[in-house]
């Protein structure tokens, strides 16, 4: 399948320079093939699908399967690293319309989401319908092992949400619980992108799947963080989203044990009206910087679980996109 013409974002660029010319076309590719999975048909559904996708997002699960790969050897893992890339990018767009539908979020990226413009019944099929669309792709190369990967990850999502839900509004989540939440909703599918690259380019994914899957958690905490720090033109949403969520966070837990006004505070009397000042207040005690120290630790033991001797130019890509996460270019 010839490659169509995909302006890498730019946030990826320096990643994909130092991988090396073979990674645009791979993209190309995977962006091609990821619109026409979403909407094979012209129906109603396929509209909205097709533009759900086409919204945003940097592709960076697809990039992180294609990196680990590595640069195709007589055009082997070509085909399986594309199907790798777009069933990863179709499960992560799947899980974001259907928390939309949970949350009944009116913006996502700074832009309506499905769920907004055609109403919950809609978008619970779009997203659906993706999930679907993961599992046809990643079907197509007749390998059970890659399909295995895949299920596993949808598995931990959803584990993942259900602790989420399970946690709503508590504050006495601890630690060790929040961090094996982030794991399951973020952390899993990082995972299955490295380890569904590793097998296409016949590599070790166990330590691939540890670098990734620390990453994702570290990933995780840094947009927690942005979700009380960051402002909305930059996020695309409110500041204290996730607390009006009932998504008790790790900045939010760790400013509890800091401030007496924050502990005292019941989560569920968090209105639109005070999330901003909640927020403010989380801001002034030092749970900023320990989620950030937190998070900047799980990207060393990502570093670390990486072969001492893999190729340069992938350990170098690997590491840009290590740093691209603490930066929160990501």
């Amino acid at each position: 399948m010839p490659a169509t013409r995909h302006e890498v974002p730019a946030v990826l660029r320096p990643i994909v320079e130092v991988a090396g010319p073979g990674v645009p076309p791979l993209l190309a590719l995977i962006e091609a093939r990821l619109r026409r999975a979403a909407a094979p048909g012209d129906g109603p559904v396929d509209e909205v699908a097709e533009r759900t996708v086409a919204a945003g997002g940097k592709r960076l699960r697809p990039l992180l399967a294609i990196l680990v790969a590595g640069a195709p050897v007589d055009g082997a893992p070509r085909d399986a690293v594309v199907r790798a890339g777009v069933a990863v990018e179709l499960i992560h767009t799947a899980t974001l319309v259907h928390d939309d539908v949970l949350d009944a979020a009116p913006l996502r990226r700074g832009r309506p989401t499905a769920f907004h413009t055609h109403g919950r019944a809609a978008a619970t099929v779009v997203g659906d319908r993706l999930l679907a669309a993961a599992f046809a792709e990643i079907a197509r190369g007749g390998d059970p092992e890659p399909a295995a990967v895949l299920a596993e990850a949808s598995r931990a999502l959803a584990r993942g949400e259900l602790l989420q839900r399970a946690d709503a509004w508590r504050a006495d989540v601890d630690e060790a619980r929040y961090l094996e939440r982030c794991r399951l909703k973020t952390g899993a599918l990082f995972a299955a992108a490295a380890r569904l690259g590793a097998l296409a380019g016949d590599r070790d994914p166990d330590a691939y799947a540890r670098f990734a899957e620390a990453l994702g958690v570290a990933f995780q905490l840094f947009d927690d963080v942005l979700d009380v720090v960051g402002p909305p033109e930059v996020t695309g949403k409110a500041r204290g989203t996730d607390l009006l969520d009932g998504t008790m966070t790790l900045p939010f837990l760790l400013a509890r044990a800091e401030s007496a006004e924050l502990a005292a505070l019941d989560p569920t009397t968090i209105g639109p009206a005070d999330a901003e000042g909640v927020c403010d207040r989380i801001a002034a005690t030092g749970a900023i910087a320990a989620t950030e120290d937190r998070a900047r630790e799980l990207v060393a033991a990502a570093l670390a679980a990486l072969p001492a001797d893999d190729d340069v130019r992938r350990a170098d890509a690997l590491a840009l996109v290590a740093r691209g996460v603490v930066d929160r270019r990501l």
